[in-house]
């Protein structure tokens, strides 16, 4: 994302020189540690890692036990189940989480310290109301539920597939897969929602510098006309590969670690059941 350059006196004159646009993701790596350091590459993580916890085990729960009880009731449209399931439990945990990506989205478009950014943020309550908090929830759902509903219902579907034709339960390396394809397809298609939440949430900071908070927030309509308006429709899909090579293994390593872990405490569970049960019968 570019800097945001304000001019503080007034005369018009740039009193920061941009640094230059990325040429595509290598590109970007490269320029981002020799100017800011390789640190900078982990810019927002103790936020990410904040609010990856609470949203992870709220997604997670709900989309299993919705999952089970909408197969149970749905009959023969069960295989739909992941679906709604998936946009359901993506809802909650976005909502929840949207003020910890707001604050995350800052410190990966500027550099700030935590200080400087609680200013910002309180400014902005204080003109807009908590509300403010929420900025860019709407394209964020717009991009997130989608993303788990066709995620969720590709990963499913997948699966199944992959185990039909490996003639076997399902693996790491079939959960692995399954889950990396699913991502992908998801990720390019919510890709215009993901580009129209970040740009409305980067420019709480520019109107906060600009002092210019009170005035009211686009439509995710009118940023995406905007954007098409400045650069094509190429602009919705700007940071394709970025976002393709974060979310694709990411997705797969996420959900093959997870069913591994269902895996494993399934049979733990069901060995503890036996082994109780073995010395109940033996005491008997």
């Amino acid at each position: 994302m570019d800097h945001i350059c304000v001019c503080e006196n007034g005369n018009g004159k740039a009193w920061y020189k941009p640094r230059g646009q990325f040429n595509g993701t290598l590109d970007a790596f490269v320029k981002i540690i020799r100017m800011e350091g390789i640190k900078s590459l982990w810019s927002g993580l103790p936020p990410t890692l904040v609010m990856a916890v609470p949203a992870t085990v709220m997604y997670f729960t709900c989309y299993d036990q919705l999952c089970a009880v909408l197969r149970m009731k749905m009959g023969n449209q069960a295989e739909k189940a992941p679906l709604l399931a998936g946009a359901i439990a993506r809802v909650g945990s976005a909502t929840l989480i949207s003020p910890l990506e707001l604050i995350r989205t800052k410190l990966q478009s500027e550099r700030q310290s935590y200080k400087e950014l609680s200013a910002v943020i309180r400014s902005s309550v204080r003109a807009e109301g908590w509300l403010a908090l929420w900025r860019g929830l709407g394209p964020t759902l717009l991009r997130d539920v989608p993303f788990s509903a066709m995620y969720w219902y590709n990963y499913e579907k997948g699966k199944v597939l992959l185990c039909q034709y490996k003639s076997s339960e399902p693996t790491v390396t079939i959960t692995f897969i399954a889950g990396a394809v699913s991502g992908s397809i998801a990720s390019i298609v919510t890709l215009p929602f993901d580009v129209v939440k970040t740009r409305r949430q980067v420019e709480l900071g520019e109107l906060q510098a600009r002092n210019q908070l009170a005035q009211a927030s686009p439509s995710t309509y009118n940023v995406m006309k905007r954007i098409v308006g400045e650069n094509g429709i190429k602009g919705l899909f700007a940071g394709f590969m970025p976002r393709l090579i974060k979310v694709a293994p990411a997705c797969a390593i996420m959900i093959s670690t997870y069913e591994f872990g269902k895996a494993f405490f399934r049979k733990t569970n069901q060995e503890k059941k036996r082994r109780a049960l073995t010395l109940q019968t033996g005491t008997t």
